[in-house]
């Protein structure tokens, strides 16, 4: 009796099939697990941001950190650099003030202040003052820290100008506290500016005020050059 070819059964295509069927269900399966753990991740009970707590006793559902916490990298060891203060500064130490006619109100004293620079004073930290002042300050103390700037051209009221004797003998230390956190009438600045970036602009104001002070220039003209990017009070060489 003769039969065809296609009524010959292959037992190779049965099992390829089986193979075949077992891996789709292996799939199907490892998917469904697969959605399932994603779907309770996703349920499980949480707080949400500022959401009352009924576990804690205070209420809070957001913890506080625990004291003495500090982020990595923010430790801030350095105090000089970081406040412009003394390490053991005195809290109860007394700042002297005055007003002056246009009712600004003048440090007259400088407890706890350092007096030197935290980091080396080069060329190119004063370029990158010179930079940063022309954004965040020229528009209040003007191109050369005169106090003319824009803003008080169309009517604020002037800051006091680094060019007298009372700030070109300041520390340092003050005019990097006082960019950090404000002055009377001047807003902080400490979460706009990078503390080496303050240093850079308290190192072009104290440039500034060598080149606006005529004993200064001729003793510094005697020895060397101004230091860098320095203006002249004629050219307003500080604005861009």
């Amino acid at each position: 009796m003769s039969m065809n070819r296609s009524q010959v059964e292959n037992p190779r295509s049965k099992v390829g099939n089986r193979e075949i069927y077992c891996l789709l269900l292996t799939a199907f399966c490892l998917l469904a697990a697969g959605c399932g753990v994603r779907s309770d991740m996703q349920d499980q009970p949480r707080y949400k941001t500022l959401k009352k707590s009924d576990f804690f006793k205070d209420g809070k559902a957001m913890r506080e950190l625990p004291e003495g916490t500090v982020a990595r990298g923010l430790l801030k060891e350095n105090k000089a650099f970081y406040t412009g203060k003394i390490d053991n500064p005195n809290p109860n130490a007394q700042v002297q003030t005055t007003t002056d006619a246009t009712g600004n109100t003048l440090v007259s004293s400088f407890p706890n202040a350092i007096d030197e620079f935290p980091i080396p004073v080069t060329k190119e930290l004063v370029e990158r003052g010179q930079d940063r002042f022309n954004i965040y300050c020229i528009v209040c103390h003007g191109p050369v820290g005169m106090g003319d700037g824009m803003i008080v051209r169309r009517g604020f009221s002037p800051p006091p100008t680094y060019h007298d004797d009372r700030l070109r003998n300041a520390p340092v230390g003050h005019f990097f506290d006082v960019i950090s956190n404000g002055w009377g009438k001047m807003n902080p600045y400490g979460a706009q500016i990078p503390a080496a970036d303050r240093w850079a602009i308290v190192a072009y104001i104290r440039a500034l005020q060598v080149s606006q002070d005529p004993a200064e220039t001729m003793r510094v003209n005697s020895n060397t050059a101004l230091p860098p990017s320095a203006p002249s009070a004629t050219n307003h060489g500080g604005a861009r």
